[in-house]
């Protein structure tokens, strides 16, 4: 056997783990590159293997970076089945269409303004091509074997990072593979702890947080009651740009908690997302895959107002007096949070609260880095804004959440592969799992291949 990692190998995004067992070719995870501009460049390229030689595609959550290629690959030749759980392969199809859609009107605005060097523009990939991926989904049950072939059989096990997602274990040849996905935290405010892995011969294990330590639960919600009251005080407005699955829904949870309790002043609460709206609607219909009850989920939408075209955006962004605006996307890449920024950017009393991770070289992390300048279509905006950042809010687990989800493991794998996180992260997991457990690991790098 062999495995090729085809992304979040060095880096963030991009997950793609090739696996070639001599009858099959597995893939696990199928995502785009965001973030630097080199690694979108990525995205383009013509894949070193044949996309129709691909039997199976195995997926552990539904977010771009995890999914973001499916539509391409499809495109390339693939026609093989691709399995998830039901929230998983919904939260997918969500993400896709929404990406689709996006790529082809910032193409149609593109060409018609002429601010791409590409002429024409084009979209990575279209609705339809979307259409065709979907067509490919296949549910499986969390926790329950299923069979790829004759000779392998995998089984997807929750691990609360979002809606639907699992670490995914693969059995052949006698061997037990692991692969981690993203994995959630123990404290989770809306999802259930982690199951954790019991053997595994193979593992790639995820370190987005590697060497950190998230700041105290606790401590993130008087956090948030401090930005609003701030920014309600000096007259401005809070504008959140989010992920659309889980972690949209985490904060309207927040706070919907800090206005009944009379913690926050009574001011409009927007989420302006159409793909969080979505996702919304499928928390309702996924309940045993997190913590709110019915009638908390019911009470909590009650006190937003869920934008519903673009009109209302354009209105909404116009209007001078204080509220909270939650919009897409998480690391303002894209989503109508750049439609506010065109308006409010410069507005000084304004706050851009970040709750999310920002990948190297995306615009949320420019912004965090004390970038007074913001490109949005192809023009420079003066960026004047408060930024703040709730600490400790990632649906990612800390170095901390990874060990514990380590701790079932009895004997160590013969092969760890540290994957899903910036150089530093990585090394810092290293040397913890050398110095905590003995255990010894590799960092493999775009494109690696190694024998199983």
């Amino acid at each position: 056997m062999k495995l090729t990692f085809l992304g979040a190998a060095g880096t963030v995004t991009g997950s793609k783990y090739l696996l070639e067992t001599g009858d099959n070719k597995i893939m696990i995870d199928c995502g785009l590159f965001q973030g630097l501009k080199e690694l979108r460049l990525l995205n383009w390229q013509q894949p070193e293997f044949d996309p129709f030689t691909v039997d199976t595609i195995l997926l552990t959550h539904g977010h771009l970076d995890h999914t973001g290629y499916l539509p391409r690959l499809v495109k390339l030749g693939f026609k093989g089945k691709i399995f998830g759980t039901s929230p998983t392969l919904k939260v997918a199809e969500i993400i896709l269409k929404d990406s689709a859609k996006i790529q082809e009107e910032e193409a149609e605005r593109a060409n018609k303004e002429g601010y791409s060097k590409h002429k024409p523009a084009l979209a990575f990939y279209g609705v339809e091509d979307v259409a065709k991926t979907v067509n490919l989904f296949h549910i499986v049950e969390e926790d329950e074997w299923v069979e790829i072939s004759t000779a392998i059989k995998a089984r997807f096990l929750y691990n609360g990072h979002i809606l639907g997602s699992t670490f995914i274990e693969i059995e052949t040849k006698g061997k037990t593979l692991v692969f981690s996905g993203d994995i959630g935290r123990v404290n989770d405010l809306l999802l259930y702890p982690p199951k954790k892995p019991e053997e595994a011969d193979v593992l790639l294990i995820e370190s987005t947080y590697g060497g950190k330590i998230h700041a105290a639960e606790a401590t993130i919600l008087p956090l948030l009651e401090t930005i609003v009251n701030e920014t309600v005080a000096s007259g401005g407005s809070i504008f959140v740009p989010s992920f659309a699955v889980e972690r949209t829904q985490l904060l309207m949870m927040m706070l919907w908690e800090l206005l009944i309790n009379d913690r926050i002043p009574k001011i409009p609460m927007i989420m302006d997302s159409p793909m969080g709206a979505n996702v919304l609607d499928l928390f309702h219909h996924s309940r045993k895959w997190h913590k709110l009850k019915p009638d908390e989920c019911d009470d909590m939408c009650s006190h937003f107002t869920i934008v519903k075209n673009f009109r209302e955006t354009l209105e909404i962004r116009e209007d001078k007096k204080p509220k909270i605006v939650i919009a897409g996307s998480g690391m303002v890449t894209g989503g109508r949070i750049l439609n506010y920024l065109e308006k409010r950017a410069g507005n000084i009393n304004d706050t851009l609260l970040f709750a999310g991770y920002q990948a190297e070289g995306t615009r949320g992390r420019k912004i965090l880095e004390g970038k007074k300048e913001i490109k949005i279509y192809g023009k420079i905006y003066p960026f004047k804004m408060q930024v703040k950042q709730l600490e400790g809010l990632s649906a990612h687990g800390d170095q901390n959440d990874l060990l514990n989800w380590l701790s079932k493991l009895e004997t160590a794998p013969k092969q760890i592969f540290i994957i899903h996180g910036e150089k530093d992260q990585a090394e810092a997991l290293q040397k913890k799992l050398l110095e905590q457990k003995q255990w010894t690991s590799q960092l493999p790098i775009l494109n690696q291949v190694v024998e199983l």
